[in-house]
């Protein structure tokens, strides 16, 4: 028993021994390893603060410009990892780790696909040069100012001061209409005037009213008048201009000072702005012949 012990004993000193003669041997290796980290974690830092300078005149958001600097970062120090790791001659343990990174990310990304999708969105949208921070755009049935662009959602605010929150692949699945790449609107008016009008007249003194309300109209031809239809109650026109605006808001409140004009001037000439008339009657003989047949 005590020659198995003497022996059990010797061998983990030999194991000892080969352990710490290895080490001694790898301290010039670990030395450089742990250079090379912290090499590379310096280097990381200076990377990620010169790819957020130039991310940051593309990309507006901070969330978005903080995100791809931390990626960078760790990107460059998982390079100074491996090179550690070769350097220490541990090629199997590499071999190893990245094997695990390739499955573990398939994992996550399996798992996280739709919040990565909105992710990797949220930055396609953010180097855009067409959509930025205070935009007026209609998108997926909502309209308003683009007021953020986050990782995850694509934030307006609409007129009525209600935020709309939607996912940024929708934004990229879906048309947007962008009004702020214009600095010019049409204003569209639609109205009619009873059948004994003078129809010239009315055409005249619309252009006329719409040119003298808007300063950038230069003259009554840069309003366009066409008589549509004859209508039920009233012979119909359309009344067409431009206007200096950029978001949709100030184009309804364009059209709203119009309409407001456009009646004056009417009210002030005479000129009648008929509405549809229902006509009740009560005189039904069908009626009354079978509410007699039914008392016989």
């Amino acid at each position: 028993m005590q020659d198995k012990f003497n022996k059990a004993l010797e061998l983990l000193s030999d194991k000892l021994e080969g352990w710490f003669n290895a080490f001694i041997k790898s301290i010039p290796n670990l030395i450089i390893a742990i250079l090379v980290l912290i090499a590379f974690y310096y280097i990381s830092r200076y990377v990620s603060r010169l790819v957020g300078k130039i991310v940051s005149k593309k990309v507006h958001q901070d969330s978005l410009v903080g995100m791809i600097t931390k990626i960078t970062a760790v990107i460059v120090i998982g390079v100074g990892f491996f090179l550690a790791l070769g350097i220490l001659n541990l090629s199997e343990t590499l071999e190893t780790l990245i094997g695990a990174a390739g499955i573990s990310g398939l994992v996550i990304g399996l798992a996280l696909q739709g919040t990565l999708s909105n992710t990797f969105a949220g930055i396609v949208l953010s180097i855009r040069k067409s959509i930025r921070l205070g935009h007026w755009v209609e998108t997926n049935g909502f309209a308003g100012e683009v007021v953020e662009i986050s990782l995850k959602n694509f934030v307006i605010k609409e007129a009525d001061n209600n935020m709309v929150m939607i996912p940024n692949k929708s934004i990229l699945d879906n048309p947007i209409k962008n009004y702020s790449l214009t600095t010019k609107m049409r204003v569209m008016i639609n109205c009619g005037v009873g059948y004994e009008s003078d129809l010239e007249k009315v055409r005249t003194l619309t252009k006329d009213t719409i040119q003298k309300t808007f300063s950038q109209i230069q003259s009554p031809e840069d309003v366009e008048f066409f008589y549509e239809e004859f209508g039920g109650s009233s012979i119909n026109f359309v009344c067409r201009f431009w206007i200096d605006a950029e978001n949709s808001l100030e184009k309804i409140r364009a059209k709203s000072t119009a309409i407001i004009e456009i009646k004056k001037a009417f009210d002030k000439e005479n000129i009648n702005i008929p509405f549809p008339i229902r006509t009740l009657q009560f005189d039904n003989k069908l009626s009354l012949e079978k509410s007699e047949s039914s008392d016989e």
